[in-house]
């Protein structure tokens, strides 16, 4: 661990799914860091990501309807996974699977992970560097919507923290 640096914690998060009948169908469990422990400027630069406006959906779901484009919804389900940290953060060992003889050692991060603050910053900084990489443009009034033009049609993707909105003209 570099001197100055404090790694933070992380803890296990337990769940039950449950279904229909409400009987458990599975258990689930995620390591979590312990977030609330991060400081301005030493642990993270910036958290803010943009989202879509409500109007700027509005819009498109009424054009959508006028001219009968298709709309479709995506979930990024590991989205807060897939974040590249630009700063060093390191978290504990996770309890139950501390390695005996090396309790002070710590891991570094290369990807954000559930509890960062900055997890949705890293997502958002990185789908945006994906669609300009696919030749998709950014609206520069409205910093979630994308466009890409293919022949007659039109895609719009719209980015609402880890959900994907989009429409594509041309297609019934």
């Amino acid at each position: 661990m570099p001197k100055g640096n404090q790694p933070i914690g992380v803890k296990w998060i337990f769940k039950k799914k449950m279904n229909a009948q409400g009987e458990i169908e599975r258990y689930k469990a995620r390591l979590v860091a312990k977030g609330y422990k991060h400081k301005a400027g030493i642990d993270y630069n910036e958290v803010f990501a943009p989202v879509v406006r409500m109007e700027t959906i509005q819009l498109l779901i009424s054009q959508a309807a006028q001219f009968r484009w298709q709309i479709f919804q995506m979930d990024v389900k590991s989205a807060f996974l897939n974040g590249v940290l630009e700063e060093k953060i390191y978290i504990e060992q996770s309890p139950g699977y501390v390695k005996i003889g090396e309790e002070k050692k710590v891991l570094k991060l290369k990807k954000a992970f559930y509890g960062l603050k900055q997890a949705m910053r890293a997502w958002n900084t990185r789908i945006d560097t994906y669609f300009k990489k696919n030749g998709f443009k950014q609206c520069p009034y409205e910093h979630t919507l994308y466009t890409k033009k293919s022949g007659d049609n039109v895609m719009f993707v719209a980015i609402y923290v880890d959900d994907l909105i989009l429409w594509i003209t041309g297609m019934r």
